[in-house]
């Protein structure tokens, strides 16, 4: 049996297989459990296996990257089209084995195991962030029901809070002062969390070399350059810097037909938590960059005078990605005149 092209539509524990060979005629169909998948695909011929980019992927690509095949992981938009009749997994993993025989397909980059451990704690500081919010939202909520308004913002709500609580000449009850005291020190404990989180992601960033250079780029800080180094395991898996750009949802989305060019606002593909930190760094970037005498400078002083804030700075994340690329793919230092030319 030769299998070329091996499509694997993976589960919590069944898998469906879909082998194909050079010609594309189908070779292997097979349903398997968790406990036997790694055993049966390690005794294969060497081969391509192709998986969708969801929950698992990662850590099966690196599975059967141990068993000596050659793993390719793409996303499962790209797949879709594919699906012939109904939906199910037979059909889902023949759908992967003809999306992944296109010559054009694009594919994910897969994740050693260090760039998971930087995702997952950036995914579970965004989470303590988001219940900090919501935390904060609720503190004001409720003591605007006694009359009590509170600027916004975690530490003013602290320090609001402790003399709000203390104050008995406003309409607080015993039981809803008792609340309040819960919900400030529900308040202190995630601050606290947070600022351990960031401490974690400090650490991470003087220890990685990349980072540090990624780090001399304007309006990329330590959360961005951690978060691009877990997203981006190798720079090379991109075309060039707008590739890359546009694989982060940067771009314009286009709306052409025959000789009339349409764009419109960016695609907003992608990883959405990495290019939310791209734009609020741009955005500190235009506000706090003073070293107009460099290319990068009077960029953006043009970006400044021609586009409103928002677009330049989403321009400005844009080009930051472009060249955040150059680096990765050059292992060059930061210049404001080199890399503006390249980006």
């Amino acid at each position: 049996m030769t299998i070329s092209v091996l499509g694997i539509d993976i589960a919590k524990n069944t898998f469906q297989l879909h082998g194909a060979d050079s010609s594309g005629n189908t070779v292997l169909k097979k349903r398997l459990s968790r406990n036997k998948l790694s055993a049966y695909v390690a005794n294969l011929p060497r081969s391509l296996i192709v998986m969708e980019s969801c929950g698992g992927a990662n850590y099966w690509a690196r599975v059967f990257q141990g068993s000596g095949h050659s793993v390719k992981l793409i996303s499962p938009q790209f797949v879709k089209p594919f699906v012939k009749t109904n939906k199910n997994d037979a059909n889902d993993a023949q759908a992967i084995v003809e999306a992944a025989s296109r010559p054009s397909m694009n594919f994910v980059p897969i994740k050693q195991v260090e760039q998971q451990d930087i995702q997952s704690l950036h995914r579970v500081r965004s989470r303590v962030v988001k219940n900090r919010t919501a935390l904060i939202n609720e503190i004001r909520g409720l003591c605007l029901e006694y009359g009590v308004i509170v600027a916004p913002g975690a530490a003013k709500v602290k320090r609001s809070l402790c003399s709000i609580i203390a104050d008995e000449a406003n309409e607080l009850t015993q039981s809803s002062r008792e609340c309040m005291k819960d919900l400030c020190n529900e308040l202190i404990e995630n601050e606290a969390r947070l600022k351990k989180l960031d401490k974690k992601v400090r650490q991470i960033c003087q220890q990685n070399e990349t980072c540090y250079r990624l780090l001399k780029i304007p309006g990329v800080g330590e959360l961005t350059a951690t978060a691009i180094v877990a997203a981006v395991p190798n720079a090379n898996e991109f075309k060039n810097g707008r590739h890359m750009s546009a694989w982060l949802g940067l771009v314009p989305r286009q709306s052409s037909s025959g000789d009339k060019q349409v764009l419109l606002g960016i695609s907003k593909r992608g990883d959405r938590y990495l290019r939310t930190l791209l734009i609020h760094g741009a955005r500190a970037a235009l506000s706090h960059y003073k070293k107009t005498d460099t290319d990068y400078g009077r960029w953006l002083v043009e970006r400044k005078s021609t586009l409103s804030f928002n677009k330049a700075a989403v321009a400005l994340a844009n080009k930051n990605a472009r060249i955040i690329w150059s680096l990765l793919h050059t292992g060059e230092e930061f210049n404001s005149n080199i890399q503006m030319a390249s980006a």
